[in-house]
């Protein structure tokens, strides 16, 4: 169980997001529309997280995907949505600029 609530929550060995992404991961990006419009990471699709559990089927469950959105804090609530859905490999990108920053 404290496994479980550790991925859920991003803690423990952080993961080579550059590798993950070079390798073909999804960025879903869960900020608003206007928050999205307003810079984002090009590869990104921009999913709500509001609208997340009605958008599923967006969202490919066999890539590796990467959540993200302003503070770190919205993305990690996405994380725990997909894995409940039956996503199996999630990381918690955080912040979108400062994801973007350690994708480069």
């Amino acid at each position: 169980m404290l496994s479980t609530l550790k991925q859920i929550l991003g803690i423990g060995p952080k993961a080579d997001l550059a590798a993950l992404v070079a390798g073909g991961a999804q960025i879903i990006d869960v900020r608003t529309r206007g928050e999205y419009a307003g810079g984002h990471i090009r590869s990104s699709v921009n999913i709500p997280l509001d609208q997340l559990r009605n958008q599923l089927n967006k969202i490919k469950k066999d890539k590796v995907i990467i959540t993200c959105c302003a503070s770190g804090m919205r993305s990690a609530s996405a994380k725990a949505i997909l894995l409940a859905n039956g996503f199996t490999e999630v990381y918690n990108g955080g912040g979108w600029m400062s994801l973007q920053n350690k994708i480069r």
